[in-house]
């Protein structure tokens, strides 16, 4: 039973409470989060969705693989004609956005890269027949046509001045479902992905899924600052993982796809990895930066201006390098045949070069050296032109062009022509460096490697001898 003490000690602790919540309240202002519904509605109008046709022949599992000299003589199929073949329609689902009010589109290449036809439905339903004016399958992005006037257009921003933690919104076309609009924080930027060189992606936690590939990332003032791209996934649905390409490399890849419908980049022609705190060190570097050029190659511009292997390139055309991912998209955006600088830090001493660019997509006189054995692997490798490489859309990589009879290469199933891209997760850069991650690689084990075999990219477990 409470006593008028205990109601009045009651009372005193109820008032010292209801003062501290208060104070509490006041000192700390209550934090509400976004409203996406004025930007969502607003830009809504610009995105477009995006359905694909392409016409599939399919061959009879009795007949796959056999070569073609086979089915001439055993089954007197005509050359060039597939036995038994049947034509399907495959369709797909992307997303896009209207860059101009007179029908240009602006999407991702995946997404109509092999179409037949392209249809594009407009947010008033209408559905408009788009011709594909360019792609560019090293940044993954393309440019349609409709025929209309007075379109919406999507406001253009930059995506130099996103930071890690603001706010980005996403309207798109997930397992399509249209005009669906997703939210999320930038969660990096600069992200360099395998076989992506030439994109700096901006790595988001927006729940991006199949049908989104192509439509806009926008910030919080409405701009478009990318365009969602890839996802990271073991199940096919978002894991928060998304990538988007920056809204400035898009930009210019579609003036120049609108212009003459490919994209003309540099070409400097290294090798190049990142320095580790060690190397750092040993460079006589206080903080690891730069890209270190494991290569050369020879008739380069990079060679004729006199960049050796070992020297690290801290800034290229006036832009800082901190690591190797950096460079290649510097590299590809900087005007050809324009004299640039090129800070290099060499035995401990900072240098300036100046080199001219060449035309990626034009230069085919590299050679690619002398074959040289690689006894691990039991084959013999040489580099590959760089205009191959960029046919293939590799970054790198180097040639099988002769495969040991009882070899390491051999037992895995490599054969000559095979263009080796990565071992046990890392990247082959050079002849140089595969010798040197074959000989850190276990011998008591099968490690991975990928390879390209024609346009096929395979994995093989390939285990080294010692």
């Amino acid at each position: 039973m409470f006593t008028s003490k205990h109601k009045f000690l009651s009372a005193m602790w109820l008032a010292v409470l209801l003062s501290f919540s208060a104070t509490a309240s006041a000192q700390t202002p209550m934090v509400s989060l976004p409203d996406f519904s004025v930007l969502a509605a607003q830009n809504s109008p610009v995105v477009v969705n995006i359905s694909t046709t392409k016409h599939v022949s399919t061959v009879p599992k009795q007949f796959r693989g056999l070569p073609d000299e086979m089915l001439r003589r055993f089954f007197g199929i005509p050359e060039g004609q597939s036995p038994g073949a049947q034509e399907r329609q495959v369709t797909s689902l992307g997303s896009g956005f209207i860059i101009s009010s007179d029908g240009y589109i602006l999407t991702n290449n995946h997404v109509v890269d092999g179409a037949d036809d392209v249809v594009v439905k407009l947010s008033d339903r209408k559905e408009l027949k788009a011709k594909i004016i360019g792609q560019d399958k090293r940044t993954d992005v393309a440019v349609l046509k409709v025929d209309a006037t007075g379109l919406p257009v999507a406001k253009i921003g930059s995506s130099k001045n996103l930071k890690v933690g603001q706010w980005v919104l996403a309207i798109g076309e997930p397992f399509g479902l249209d005009y669906t609009v997703t939210h999320g924080i930038v969660s990096a930027i600069g992200r360099a992905l395998p076989d992506d060189t030439y994109v700096p992606f901006i790595q988001t936690d927006v729940p991006i899924n199949p049908g989104n590939s192509g439509g806009p990332l926008f910030n919080m003032n409405g701009e478009v600052v990318g365009i969602n791209s890839q996802i990271y996934s073991s199940s096919g649905g978002s894991m928060g993982l998304s990538f988007s390409i920056p809204i400035d490399i898009a930009m210019s890849v579609a003036e120049q796809l609108k212009a003459q419908g490919h994209v003309t980049r540099g070409f400097l022609g290294v090798s190049v990895q990142d320095v580790s705190g060690d190397l750092a060190k040993s460079f006589g570097l206080t903080v690891p930066k730069g890209a270190l050029v494991a290569e050369a190659v020879k008739g380069t511009p990079a060679e004729k201006a006199g960049i050796l292997a070992g020297d690290i390139i801290l800034a290229f055309n006036g832009h800082p390098i901190n690591k190797s991912a950096d460079l290649p998209p510097v590299v590809g955006a900087t005007p050809i045949g324009k004299k640039v600088k090129v800070k290099l830090l060499r035995a401990g001493d900072v240098k300036y070069v100046s080199v001219k660019l060449r035309a990626l997509d034009k230069f085919d006189g590299v050679s690619e050296g002398a074959a040289i054995h690689n006894a691990a692997l039991g084959a013999q490798v040489k580099m590959v032109n760089p205009k191959v490489l960029h046919k293939l859309n590799l970054p790198f990589g180097i040639r099988l062009v002769h495969v040991d009879n009882d070899g390491a290469a051999a037992r895995a199933g490599l054969r000559n022509g095979d263009i080796l891209v990565t071992v046990n997760f890392h990247s082959i850069e050079s002849v140089k460096g595969l010798e040197k991650i074959t000989k850190a690689v276990p011998k008591d084990r099968a490690v991975p490697v990928r390879i390209v075999r024609g346009s096929r990219s395979i994995f093989l477990p390939v285990k080294f001898d010692k």
